[in-house]
């Protein structure tokens, strides 16, 4: 059974960074494409970023491109954020997920395991 537990979320202000991290357990890690998702209270659930097993390939949403950076560590089972220029629209739970048949998919469908959830809060 797949584990992903979600961390570095907290309160930030505008403009400033925060770094999410996504550990993996008890999986294929290195073979999965991984994604970030966020839901802000009373909204769907929406695509952030995925990255493929390899890290070769990457995604984003229009609203993170150019400030959000997704990355992974195979040899430490984790999946990384970086979150630059935070705006306060950008405040919501941040979830990781787990694609084991690397579609690299937007839709939270596609993706088999999911996380607890980490909260970031961008103050204006």
């Amino acid at each position: 059974q797949v584990q992903l537990v979600e961390s570095g979320g907290g309160l930030v202000q505008a403009g400033g960074s925060l770094r999410l991290s996504c550990a993996a357990s008890g999986g294929t890690f290195s073979r999965d494409t991984m994604g970030w998702f966020r839901q802000a209270p009373g909204q769907e659930r929406e695509f952030v970023a995925a990255i493929t097993w390899s890290g070769g390939s990457t995604y984003y949403a229009d609203s993170v491109k150019g400030r959000f950076t997704i990355s992974r560590d195979n040899a430490k089972n984790t999946v990384y954020l970086q979150m630059n220029s935070l705006k306060p629209e950008d405040t919501a739970v941040y979830y990781c997920a787990a694609d084991q048949r690397g579609l690299g998919s937007s839709f939270p469908y596609e993706y088999d395991y999911w996380g607890q959830g980490t909260q970031v809060t961008v103050s204006s």
